[in-house]
């Protein structure tokens, strides 16, 4: 299996999503500095969680309207709309004029627009995928999401100050020619059933939508343990970041002396690097070990890794730690996104991307819950605490990899029905 056999759709959307990932990287990481200066920290905070709600709202409606009327209008709707909200950002911090309230509504209008049109991206994938190709599928999207942003956010940090401007002319550029991919390049992969509803039809029909999704009890142990796991991730900005900076001393690190905040960034980095080199080699290792067997220990790895992090205060305890759970990483996300895409039905494929789109929002949430506990706790409860999320997310996998196999096949045998029927 190889990049060129996929559908074009995966094609267009893997380039496209690394040039504006890599431009959007160079800003809206540094935008909470932006909002605290205009608005002063208490207010950005707050603002910043309006953007988050808004987001998580839109995207239940973003899920709902792919499934009734098909992922590329809903894709282009919000593609539009996303260069609108970029034009006015350039414009509103451009040499001649200057608008701090317009540009975070921008912002809104953009989390409004990622919520529109992230469920029908992932839907999309799927519905032009089959089985076999998705694991070098979401390794490359995954190889290249962490490329993008890497070398993006290393650029913001040196031109977000003087050049941002420029930075968002950049932007809307991409915009506009993603927006183009998508109107004249990417096909629709997705044909609904067209049945005119009533406004409280609809309303009907999404809660309708979601109920179903909620009774779907293999989905919904699949996205807690998502939940769980992913929360490790967030610990390194969070509670790790917090415990290195007030109790690691400044320990010397080949030429130079460093501190927790300077090794929790070392850190960051090393996961980044070993994500962009580790991805190019991990599709290739040929393995006899089942895909059940390589998800639960790699989330083990990860879990232990994260639960070490979280306690020790040794440099090369730290760093080993990082590369171990970091291969545990690379070799989780495809399998996890593999079994994840065989679960939806057809026909509400973008109803279960939206609701499984908030295990971000809910790792964030236990992340900074931890945050809370730690500043009463002692780190080596903390670590234990942390260890036993992230095994309990890894147990649930365990037990429920069986029926996540079976479901698999199932779907894999009416795709081949499928193609033998074409054929």
């Amino acid at each position: 299996m190889r990049f060129r056999d996929f559908h074009k759709n995966i094609k267009i959307r893997i380039i496209e999503t690394f040039m504006s990932r890599f431009i959007g990287s160079m800003i809206f990481p540094f935008m909470s500095i932006y909002l605290a200066v205009h608005f002063g920290a208490k207010v950005a905070g707050l603002l910043l969680l309006i953007n988050v709600f808004v987001g998580i709202g839109i995207n239940f409606i973003g899920g709902y309207f792919a499934d009734q009327f098909g992922r590329k209008k809903i894709m282009l709707l919000a593609e539009t709309l996303r260069f609108l909200a970029f034009l006015t950002m350039m414009v509103c911090n451009s040499p001649w004029f200057e608008s701090a309230p317009i540009t975070f509504a921008m912002m809104t209008v953009n989390s409004i627009c990622w919520g529109l049109a992230g469920p029908a991206n992932q839907a999309m994938m799927i519905d032009v995928s089959t089985p076999p190709q998705r694991k070098l599928m979401y390794s490359i999207t995954y190889w290249a999401n962490n490329l993008s942003i890497a070398i993006g956010g290393i650029i913001g940090a040196f031109l977000f100050k003087d050049y941002l401007f420029e930075l968002f002319l950049a932007l809307s550029a991409a915009s506009v020619v993603t927006a183009s991919l998508v109107a004249f390049f990417i096909s629709e992969s997705y044909a609904p059933v067209n049945t005119k509803l009533t406004p409280s039809q609809h309303v009907k029909q999404l809660l309708s939508n979601y109920g179903k999704v909620m009774h779907d009890k293999l989905f919904v142990l699949f996205t807690i343990a998502g939940v769980l796991i992913l929360s490790m991730e967030f610990q390194l900005t969070n509670y790790i970041g917090i415990r290195l900076s007030e109790e690691m001393p400044s320990q010397q690190f080949l030429l130079w002396q460093i501190d927790g905040v300077q090794t929790m960034g070392i850190l960051r980095s090393e996961n980044t690097i070993l994500v962009v080199i580790l991805m190019l080699f991990v599709t290739r290792i040929k393995h006899s070990l089942q895909d059940k067997t390589v998800l639960v220990w790699s989330c083990f790895l990860f879990t232990v890794g994260y639960a070490t992090l979280a306690y020790s205060n040794n440099l090369f305890m730290l760093f080993l730690m990082m590369a171990i759970l970091t291969i545990g990483e690379v070799f989780r996300v495809p399998v996890e996104q593999s079994y994840m895409a065989s679960i939806p039905p057809d026909d509400a494929r973008s109803s279960y991307m939206a609701f499984n789109g908030l295990k971000f929002n809910l790792s964030m949430l236990i992340a900074s819950v931890t945050v809370t506990l730690g500043s009463i706790l002692p780190s080596t409860i903390m670590a234990g605490i942390i260890l036993s999320i992230g095994l309990v997310g890894t147990l649930i996998l365990k037990i429920i990899t069986p029926e996540l196999d079976r479901r698999k096949e199932v779907v894999e045998f009416k795709q081949q029905a499928d193609t033998v029927k074409v054929g």
